[in-house]
């Protein structure tokens, strides 16, 4: 969803204006936070892509989150003010910055651009605290293919299709999952061998049902 969605460039400008909306370019590799460390923000990705990315203390990389463009992040609904966490830009990449509590001045009801901006943004807020609880449900699974299983299982359930098309690469599912890379590569290897599903680069197909051989 666009959080820009139904507003016309005069009053997406005007929005702009009104909440003093800053926007800020990245270069790949580049690290988004210390723009915006220690304030109470939300973000927005215009153009471009970037990873959410915490380290434990052996060192290890996890991704929290996959940005990619109308992506919202911010202070209270990311993991952005974490000294361990960097938000890194895939590639070249735009992102606008908004100051969170101008999102709850009452004098900006009275304009009907700003009521649509804020009702789409907690639509893409409510959507964001969703796929939390479909992360959480993956990483409660004890076993990698437990959790790969988990995982096909959630974007069956989005996309009522068997054949799931990977929003990232299988590197980056691994961090998704909190595993092993190799360890996972294996998994895969024995869910294909076991008839449960095929692949064909980023697409993954289930062959199964309920935990049944369907072909």
């Amino acid at each position: 969803m666009n959080p820009f969605e139904n507003l016309t460039n005069l009053q997406k400008t005007k929005l702009f204006s009104l909440l003093n909306i800053h926007t800020y370019k990245f270069q790949k590799n580049e690290n988004m936070i210390s723009t915006f460390k220690s304030e109470n923000i939300i973000g927005i990705i215009l153009f471009g892509s970037a990873n959410l990315i915490n380290s434990d203390k052996n060192g290890n990389e996890i991704i929290l989150e996959i940005l990619k463009k109308d992506s919202v992040f911010g202070t209270n609904i990311s993991v952005i003010n974490d000294r361990n966490s960097q938000l890194l830009a895939n590639e070249e990449t735009e992102i606008a910055i908004i100051k969170y509590e101008l999102l709850f001045n009452n004098q900006y009801i009275n304009y009907n651009y700003f009521n649509i901006f804020i009702n789409n943004l907690f639509k893409i807020i409510s959507l964001k605290y969703k796929k939390t609880n479909d992360k959480l449900r993956v990483l409660s699974q004890k076993t990698i293919r437990d959790k790969l299983l988990e995982y096909f299982e959630i974007q069956y359930q989005k996309s009522h299709s068997r054949v799931i098309e990977l929003p990232f690469s299988l590197k980056e599912l691994a961090d998704y999952l909190v595993v092993n890379r190799t360890s996972m590569f294996r998994e895969l290897k024995y869910l294909k061998e076991d008839r449960f599903i095929k692949t064909k680069g980023n697409k993954i197909t289930l062959l199964y049902k309920d935990n049944f051989i369907i072909y």
